[in-house]
């Protein structure tokens, strides 16, 4: 990055990048001083930076471990959907007419898309598929919106890192290159229904297995012994009567 471009909030949108091209997990550590060295700025920019990402539910901090990225839990994963559907799907009900330019831009991203499932750059195809619902927000012209649905998008992606969705790239393409057809032959309804489909089959692809209660190993493990294996473990010499407690 150029001095030019060493602010905090292109910092902030750097992390975020990397997060929808699934390059930082979730749990990861975001060390000041190694961060501060790649960017080369000082830390307080770096702390400014990792600031507003705490601000945007992406990072969280704590005095005596650092700031790490969330770790979303399935809770936090069907809040983040469910604010995802209010969002798109009311974006598309209530929309103003696209433009051209717009449906031109959108094509073109699903162009890129499409072109990235036969490449082996993973990253930038992730990232293509996360920020096409950026990029639709910003084609109605609403830049709140698209700031807002950035943040819930990077945690549905974080979300299926850790909960290692199923829903294969070239599905999610699939239907983003339909809702854009929809689009182009101005059917708003049909747009809309789409993408609840591709939002709920996403949601639907992630694995409620992977990431079990911390606890339940350890539970599992003390768990009582059945009654076979009671038996083979009985002591050698029996407590006798007298030495019983009373």
């Amino acid at each position: 990055m150029t001095t030019a471009t060493k602010s905090s909030a292109q910092i902030a949108e750097r992390i975020t990048e990397a997060m929808l091209a699934r390059k930082l997990a979730p749990g990861t550590r975001l060390g000041e001083q190694q961060l501060a060295e790649l960017f080369g700025v000082s830390r307080t920019q770096i702390r400014e930076a990792l600031t507003r990402l705490v601000t945007r539910g992406i990072v969280t901090v704590s005095a005596r471990r650092g700031w790490y990225v969330i770790e979303p839990t399935l809770e936090d994963a069907r809040d983040a959907f469910e604010a995802r559907r209010v969002l798109e799907l009311g974006l598309l009900r209530h929309a103003r007419p696209i433009s051209g330019d717009a449906i031109r831009t959108l094509r073109q991203h699903v162009e890129r898309e499409q072109a990235s499932l036969d490449g082996e750059d993973v990253a930038n195809r992730s990232f293509l598929l996360g920020d096409f619902h950026v990029c639709l927000c910003e084609s109605f012209g609403n830049t709140l919106l698209a700031d807002t649905l950035r943040d819930l998008t990077t945690r549905t992606t974080l979300t299926a890192m850790q909960y290692q969705s199923s829903h294969h790239a070239k599905q999610s393409c699939a239907e983003h290159v339909g809702i854009v057809a929809a689009l182009e032959n101005g059917d708003l309804a049909q747009a809309e229904q789409l993408m609840h489909e591709h939002l709920c089959n996403v949601e639907a692809g992630l694995n409620h297995s992977v990431r079990s209660d911390p606890l339940s190993l350890l539970q599992k493990a003390l768990a009582p012994l059945n009654d076979s294996a009671a038996q083979i473990h009985q002591p050698l010499f029996p407590t006798s009567p007298q030495l019983k407690e009373s």
